[in-house]
């Protein structure tokens, strides 16, 4: 009996890992990071864009302050606003906050992860791992899936 309860509990266990890992989400703490994608790019692209939606499921707010990813020399939280006729991209030097019971979406032409200083190419169809720094939930490591242009835009409106 205490083998089949074993095994039992073992499978349960790898099923839920597999539902986590199919569903592309991860959480820490009360940060829920969803569906997180990073952009493909050509050889030699100095700079790619991460994107996903940042849940705060708590009762204070939290921050998204950084990041580190072996194929970039560094990560930088970014915001593209219009500055009258003009697209001004900036880092947010104090970081993105996450309201509480909020949600902020990083998507292309807004908020979003900055990979600069590129050491590789990343291909469609692949996935890159990356730390996300949050001033409250702390490290987070995560799997960017990588899309084309056109995939992201797609997935980007689901």
């Amino acid at each position: 009996m205490k083998k089949l309860l074993t095994a039992a509990a073992a499978g349960a266990a790898l099923f839920t890992a597999t539902l986590v890992a199919n569903a592309h989400d991860y959480k820490a703490g009360d940060l829920e990071i969803v569906h997180p994608l990073a952009r493909a790019t050509p050889p030699g692209a100095p700079v790619s864009g991460g994107y996903m939606t940042l849940r705060n499921t708590g009762g204070e707010a939290d921050r998204l302050i950084g990041g580190s990813a072996d194929f970039a020399g560094k990560v930088e939280i970014h915001e593209m606003a219009m500055d009258g006729d003009v697209m001004k991209m900036r880092q947010l030097a104090n970081g993105l906050e996450i309201p509480p019971g909020g949600e902020v979406v990083l998507k292309p032409g807004g908020y979003h992860v900055m990979f600069m200083q590129m050491k590789e190419q990343l291909q469609p169809e692949t996935s890159r791992k990356a730390t996300l720094v949050f001033e409250k939930a702390g490290e987070v490591e995560v799997d960017f899936s990588v899309v084309t242009p056109d995939k992201l835009k797609m997935d980007m409106q689901h």
